[in-house]
């Protein structure tokens, strides 16, 4: 019998801005979870947040895309929402684009990320949540885990992982995919995934099928037609026996790569790998932000979980973080700070422009 791990998030609703979840919010969400658990839709999970973004990690029996899964946390922010509203809470609802649901969550807001897989006699799992910033985030990481031998040892040194890994790669801008081996293929690979506003990473495979990690790819701004919020993505990978090893599957944060989001959706900044408790994005509303969370999957159970970043090994890269942050923020509205024009056609500017729109002249 296979096991499946479902990370479904949303941002229901936030204390002082686009800070922090409010508790109750995640208790409204507990009580729906263990519902779910007693009727045996779920078999575990756990509910954290980072930042504003409520993150439900859930494993059972049922299989990716399951109506009674997805329904079960679609009724867990929609019940969280109406309580977000009778505090007045800072956008509440807004990653909810439908007040009904329609047989699966995904297309209706929240972010989903899943796999299936049968658990090996021990199998680790990491779960990465991140706030402000959109799922070509998790690009550089996820390659750096699974083809960059800088980063993994085990491709160079490890037999089961020498062959190498696939990569399923979206456009999320004309919605078609493809997928691509490494090492044969890192260059193409590459040509991708370095424009993270449009190829983004959805699936990585041992060579043999066997599924590595999963990326949600939800763009919120496309979906709705306006900026309501960045996409705020959840990653899972399988770590060690034949994948990378956890150390190695944390390695890539070590540095605060530069991705887009923070205030308003509409700049770029460093990545910041911080501890749960530290997930609270202030400062001009970021840095954007990841946690990790390490597992044992057993018998569809979790054990765990190991916060992965309450690590002072980490404290030269969050200081780093801070200072790029520093640096970046004395651009003010200039770009590399702010995102380039294409990805600003998703934000609120074009209310701006749209007001200048008649002021512009032809030049000879």
């Amino acid at each position: 019998m296979k096991t499946t791990v479902s990370v479904i998030k949303a941002d229901i609703g936030s204390v002082s801005g686009h800070c922090v979840a409010h508790p109750d919010l995640m208790d409204i969400c507990d009580e729906v979870l263990a519902e779910a658990l007693e009727t045996n839709i779920l078999t575990d999970y756990y509910i954290s947040r980072c930042g504003d973004d409520i993150d439900l990690i859930m494993t059972h029996r049922n299989g990716e895309e399951n109506e009674e899964v997805h329904e079960t946390a679609y009724n867990a922010f929609m019940k969280a929402t109406e309580r977000a509203r009778e505090l007045k809470l800072y956008g509440a609802g807004q990653d909810l684009l439908s007040d009904t649901f329609s047989g699966n969550i995904k297309g209706m807001g929240p972010g989903v990320a899943e796999m299936e897989f049968k658990e090996r006699p021990s199998d680790p799992v990491l779960v990465y949540c991140c706030d402000k910033t959109e799922p070509g985030a998790f690009n550089l990481p996820i390659f750096k885990m699974f083809a960059d031998p800088f980063n993994t040892a085990g491709l160079v040194i490890d037999p089961s992982l020498h062959d190498g890994f696939k990569f399923e790669v979206f456009d999320v801008i004309e919605h078609r995919k493809v997928i691509l081996n490494c090492p044969e293929e890192m260059y193409d690979l590459l040509a991708l995934i370095g424009s993270t506003g449009r190829y983004v990473i959805k699936r990585v495979w041992k060579k043999n099928g066997e599924i590595a990690a999963a990326i949600s790819t939800e763009r919120l701004n496309l979906m709705a037609g306006e900026y309501v919020g960045k996409d705020d993505p959840a990653a899972i990978v399988r770590a060690q026996s034949g994948f990378p090893a956890n150390g190695e599957c944390v390695e890539p944060f070590a540095f605060p790569h530069m991705v887009s989001g923070w205030m308003r959706g509409s700049h770029n900044g460093p990545m910041m790998p911080v501890s749960e408790r530290d997930a609270n994005p202030i400062r001009f509303d970021g840095p954007p932000r990841v946690i990790g969370l390490g597992f044992q999957v057993s018998d569809a159970k979790l054990i765990g979980p190991v916060d992965l970043f309450d690590d002072p090994a980490f404290d030269p890269t969050r200081e780093e973080s801070a200072r790029i942050a520093t640096y970046i923020r004395r651009h003010g509205p200039f770009e590399p700070h702010r995102l380039p024009a294409e990805e600003m056609e998703y934000t609120s500017l074009p209310g701006v422009m749209a007001k200048l729109e008649d002021r512009f002249e032809d030049m000879e």
